[in-house]
Formats: C-alpha cells, structure tokens, sequence
C-alpha cells in the first residue's frame, strides 16, 4: 500500500463571531488578542505549509487570529526557544517536528524534552533524497555509487541539524558507512532550492517540500525513507530507501504545533475540543496531505506524545553513534530501542 497524500490550500485570516466549540464550553478559553505561532524555520518549508493551515483552522474555531511568525536559525531552536521562554498564557505557540523538540537536548541545543510541551499533531511527513538533474544521478544506487566514490566531496543539501533530511542522511551512513558533505541551510525550502538552483547536486529534504519542483521535472525523486514506495499525484511511485537498504529505520515524522506544560488548563482543554472537532476533520489538512504525499495525522495530548516518542528513540541514538551528540539520550531517560 502506499502512504495517502493530501494538498495545501490558502490560509484565511479573519476574525469571527463567537464560533459554537467556544460558545458549548462555557467555561473554555477564547484568546481576547491575536495567539502567536512561531515557526523556527524559513518561510515556505513544511512546517510552515502546515502552520499556515492549522492557523486557519484554529481561527475560524475559536474566532481570534493565529499570527505565523518565521524566526528561523540554529536548527529550529532560537524559534522553539522564544516559545518555551514565552509567558504561559496559551498565547504564544511553536511549531515544527516533533522528534527535533524531543531531540533539542540530545544535541545540546536546547534544554527542554518532548514531555515538556503540550503536543497537537497535524500531518506526518516522509523524507526523501533529491538530485538535480544534471548531477546525472537516476536513482538511489546511483548515489550511493557516488557517495563511495567522492565520500565527503559530495554535498547534500538539509534544513540544518537535526532535521529530517539530516536525520535521513545520518541514517543511511549509519546503514552503510559511507560518507557526505552536510550542507546547511535556514529550513527545507532553501535546502530544495539550493538543489534546483545546482548549489549542491543532492537534497534530503521532506516529501511536501520536494513535492511541486519534483512534478515540474526540475528535482529527481531517488527514495522516500517509509517502508512501502510513495505515490505522489501527478507523478507516480516514488521507491522505499528499503529496496536498497532493507533494515534502515523508517518511522513516521508528525509535525503539528505545540505550548509548553504549565499554560492554564483551560487552554488545553479547549484546544483538545478544537482537535477533535474541527481539526480531525478538516478538508483543508486532508486536501493538502493528498497533493503533498503526507499522512493526516491529527492526534494530540498523550497519543501524540506516544507516537512521537518512536522516532524521538531511534534518532536520538542516530545521534550519539554518529558522534553528533552532547549529551548521552539514556541520561535523559531515552532508552536505546
């Protein structure tokens, strides 16, 4: 089977009248100025595609607007951080992937854990490698011919440390030993236009940033890191990293907003109403996750955590055995699977 895709439609913004989740709740909490969601990456990657979408969403539910503020750098920690230092209020929100908030310590960059923040759970993302088309690379045992024969000399743009294209390329040297230059940009759409634009001839970067540049024939898809191939609308299947590599780890990547423990309870509760009603059940979310190859995956609370926890395991120990961690994950209670 092949993983279910979905689309992105244009974010509204207005206010409204008192919506009917906050009129049923009595009690719940309704924001009196505009909530800030932070996005600690470039503008026009995937969490930001997605934040856009949830930001809608989550107007049009409790009748206040949700601001996308871009504050990219230091691999999506100087955003996450100014969420986490932020008053506790229910009034200022990051967003991004859930395993680099789970990992942010791990690698020294932060100090905060998954079990820190309040997790709302939109879509889960696939990786996938990318060639330029005129590296004259065709497929996923082209480039690992490459890469054994240049090893360091062969450049692959990412999003930075600890993203998901990183983590994808620390998997396969992991699974293979062979090596590769790590080129870091501000976030996943940079990273695909330095592919495009010939800056480096390989990108790891996510299914839905990838997505339009891979139907415009101006990227080559090589392999998704999931277990089974990937069909992505208007262009077919996309192979699994396990035709080649039939071990590597492929868990899923959710991606969603989230605040830190601590804000008052009654932002919680009604923000659970909200992911339930309204966001389990959008037809923005499950449009844009058709057209873009990722999963619709509203969870939220101790499901999300769950879940999240799964890749949270796996890539913090990609880290430590590759030597790019500061901190050893069972110190911090992340047992090696």
């Amino acid at each position: 089977m092949t993983i279910q895709r979905r689309t992105l439609l244009a974010a509204g913004a207005a206010t409204l009248a008192a919506p009917s989740i906050v009129r049923a709740q009595g009690g719940g909490w309704r924001p009196d100025r505009p909530v800030t969601v932070i996005v600690p990456w470039a503008a026009g990657g995937s969490t930001d595609q997605m934040a856009r979408i949830v930001a809608a969403e989550l107007e049009a539910a409790l009748g206040q607007r949700f601001v996308v503020v871009n504050q990219p750098g230091a691999s999506g920690s100087i955003g996450t951080r100014n969420a986490l230092e932020a008053a506790k209020d229910g009034m200022t929100w990051a967003a991004g992937a859930a395993v680099d908030v789970g990992c942010y310590k791990v690698l020294g960059l932060l100090d905060t854990q998954l079990q820190d923040w309040n997790l709302y759970f939109a879509v889960a993302n696939v990786n996938v490698l990318v060639a330029n088309p005129a590296a004259g690379i065709r497929d996923f045992g082209a480039a690992m011919e490459a890469f054994r024969a240049r090893g360091a000399n062969t450049a692959v743009a990412t999003a930075g440390v600890s993203s998901a294209g990183h983590n994808m390329m620390e998997a396969i040297r992991a699974a293979t030993q062979v090596q590769y230059r790590h080129a870091t940009y501000d976030g996943g759409n940079p990273a695909m236009i330095a592919t495009v634009g010939g800056e480096t001839p390989l990108g790891a970067v996510l299914l839905v940033e990838a997505a339009e540049m891979i139907r415009a024939r101006r990227l080559i898809p090589l392999a998704v890191q999931s277990e089974q191939p990937v069909t992505l609308q208007g262009v077919g299947e996309i192979p699994s990293i396990r035709r080649w590599l039939s071990d590597i780890p492929a868990p899923l990547n959710y991606f969603g907003i989230w605040t830190p423990k601590g804000v008052p309870e009654n932002v919680i509760t009604t923000m659970n109403q909200v992911w339930a009603e309204k966001i389990a059940n959008s037809q923005r979310l499950k449009d844009y996750s058709n057209q873009r190859a990722a999963v619709f995956a509203p969870l939220y609370a101790q499901n999300a955590h769950d879940e999240a926890w799964k890749m949270v395991r796996q890539t913090a120990w990609l880290y430590f055995d590759g030597g790019k961690a500061r901190v050893s994950p069972d110190t911090l209670g992340i047992a090696r699977l």
